[in-house]
């Protein structure tokens, strides 16, 4: 596992032992990348961060900053180093918390938000819910999802307009944008 391109390209990243977390593939990161690049920019939200691949690949590409948020212990330890390894700390702040407390206390607004949850659990849609009700997408924001071809995704959340889905082998990936809500805020 490796950042792409960019400011920290090539650096090679950490990866997690035992199967608590299960890294992007770099074939599916060069995907979702390929597909937001010119979307990077502003804050970005890594909301199952894991290892923090893709925080640090859309640091590495030009976002102005990141939040990191994991719940297990040896995730938020995994980011620091990789964060250290790219030397993109002082862009980054790292959280342990789970989704549902750090969106309940949620007052930033990030342009593009990663969700990436454990695939066996429901926290994409929770997770898609809560972001839609509490309004932490910029205008024009991103959320990126990733999922198993055996995990469905229901399609309405209020405030995001669905993109199509892209597969690659047994992984989905499906943006979300912020649509317009008639005014400015």
């Amino acid at each position: 596992m490796r950042v792409i391109t960019g400011t920290a390209r090539g650096t090679k990243l950490k990866t997690p032992q035992g199967e608590q977390t299960r890294p992007t593939s770099d074939r599916v990161k060069e995907a979702i990348f390929s597909i937001i690049q010119f979307d990077i920019a502003g804050e970005v939200l890594d909301l199952f961060a894991g290892t923090g691949q893709l925080g640090i690949e859309a640091l590495s590409r030009g976002a102005q900053s990141a939040v990191f948020v994991d719940e297990l212990p040896a995730a938020v330890a995994l980011v620091q180093e990789n964060l250290r390894r790219t030397h993109l700390s002082e862009k980054a702040s790292v959280i342990r918390a789970d989704y549902k407390s750090y969106l309940a206390h949620c007052r930033n607004r990030f342009r593009i938000i990663f969700l990436d949850p454990p695939y066996a659990e429901k926290s994409l849609e929770n997770a898609l819910i809560c972001i839609s009700e509490i309004d932490i997408l910029a205008d024009g924001g991103i959320i990126v999802t990733e999922r198993s071809e055996e995990k469905p995704l229901l399609g309405e959340y209020p405030g995001l307009e669905r993109s199509k889905d892209y597969k690659y082998g047994k992984t989905i990936i499906t943006l979300f944008r912020k649509t317009s809500r008639g005014g400015a805020r």
